[in-house]
């Protein structure tokens, strides 16, 4: 975990904190997800949490765009003795492999790229969890702050709204981290 951590720091990719891994982990567990798909794999810090808290039959699937992040996590994974058929590796746009991706197949879904996207990422997760599955979304501490009214704050205030208020999902806004919106799919 502290080699995918550094590594993650050299690539310029900020790994979950701590106390977001132990979220996931424990997420993983209690559903118990057998097939996850993380869009944004980073250096693989929350791939690793995430399969410590699958069963041993779990796969994790995750997406990401560089390359070069794909091989840090695949190094990841395997330094720390989890069988490379545990886990599928996507290199590509998220927006582009996740509809080619089994309608109502995952358990868990976990968001950590690109926050504009998030809408989309939603849409996404919402066809490609079963009933009783969770999404989880990084979230960002700015967006309680009525002064910020950036781009990325808008987008992440206006999906919140749309999940809450929504008839797809029951959520919560759990303070951990920065923020980790969890919803379950009804």
């Amino acid at each position: 975990m502290e080699r995918a951590r550094a590594r993650g720091s050299e690539l310029g990719c900020t790994p979950v904190l701590p106390g977001v891994g132990a979220a996931l982990r424990m997420l993983a567990a209690a559903l118990p997800a057998r097939a996850v798909v993380e869009i944004g794999t980073g250096a693989g810090v929350s791939g690793l949490w995430l399969l410590g808290g699958m069963p041993a039959d779990g796969i994790l699937t995750t997406i990401d765009l560089e390359t070069e992040h794909q091989r840090a996590a695949r190094d990841a994974f395997s330094a720390a003795g989890f069988a490379h058929q545990r886990t599928r590796v996507i290199a590509g746009r998220a927006l582009e492999v996740l509809p080619r991706m089994t309608d109502g197949a995952y358990d868990l879904v976990v968001v950590d790229a690109d926050r504009e996207a998030y809408p989309d990422y939603v849409e996404q997760a919402a066809r490609l969890l079963r009933h009783g599955g969770t999404l989880v979304l990084t979230w960002s501490d700015r967006e309680a702050d009525p002064a910020n009214r950036d781009a990325e704050t808008r987008t992440l205030r206006e999906v919140g709204r749309s999940i809450r208020d929504g008839d797809d999902f029951v959520s919560a806004l759990l303070p951990v981290g920065e923020g980790l919106l969890v919803a379950v799919k009804r």
